[in-house]
């Protein structure tokens, strides 16, 4: 009985989910764009590592994104980390709790348990909600605990809901400017979640390019395969 209540749940979440009107914002990430991987690479240690921890991911393997071990050194290790040890922090799930009402998560496979789409339409979707503690709402995360610590370079947007009959449409106003543009800060973005979707799955692009190589001898040897077939049995047809 037990399992199947679990089953039932778990299907009702799924289908709530499924069910969610929030509008995602296609993230446009490339895992062969290493110039991008490096920039989301350096955006993730300065920003997000601080509070989150990545302990399924190490440093080493940065090296898979085109960086030297020296580079990783020089510009990605702010601590007495070494260079193959995991991406963690010295924040306690107890100073966690007692910061942001809950304990930041790990962020290793984030990408692969929300979607490079949510990422992208979460880290743009920040405005300010005074009736929040820390002061911000999210559109893709109501609610949502994190404070928004790129706030600086996007600057503070406002959400503006417009009403038309039944339905009410939400949209981001910004209102006061960051130290980038919305177009810069986008694209700053995009670099993050790129990064996040190959810390995910670092063989993900490997993978592809494998699959594809199969693909393509597959196709291959099905022909040499059926004129095989055709030269052992044209005797009997």
């Amino acid at each position: 009985m037990k399992k199947i209540l679990f089953f039932v749940s778990l299907l009702a979440s799924t289908m709530a989910f499924a069910s969610s009107d929030i509008h995602l914002d296609k993230a446009p990430t490339n895992l062969s764009d290493q110039q991008s991987l490096q920039r989301g690479a350096k955006t993730f240690v300065n920003y997000c590592l601080s509070c989150h921890s990545a302990q399924a991911m190490r440093y080493n393997r940065l090296q898979d994104i085109g960086l030297t071990e020296q580079q990783i050194k020089d510009n990605l290790i702010f601590t007495g980390a070494k260079v193959g040890d995991a991406m963690t922090n010295s924040m306690s799930k107890k100073d966690g709790l007692a910061a942001f009402g809950a304990a930041p998560p790990d962020l290793s496979v984030i990408s692969r348990s929300r979607g490079a789409d949510w990422l992208y339409t979460y880290l743009r979707g920040f405005y300010r909600d005074e009736t929040r503690a820390t002061g911000w709402n999210n559109v893709a995360f109501d609610k949502v605990g994190m404070p928004h610590v790129l706030y600086e370079l996007q600057g503070e947007q406002v959400l503006h809901v417009e009403k038309h009959g039944e339905h009410e449409t939400q949209k981001l106003v910004l209102a006061k400017p960051g130290k980038m543009t919305p177009a810069e800060y986008d694209g700053m973005v995009a670099d993050l979640v790129n990064y996040l979707e190959f810390m995910g799955e670092p063989i993900k692009a490997t993978r592809m390019k494998l699959g594809i190589v199969v693909l393509l001898f597959l196709s291959i040897f099905f022909v040499v395969a059926y004129y095989l077939k055709k030269e052992f049995w044209k005797d009997i047809h």
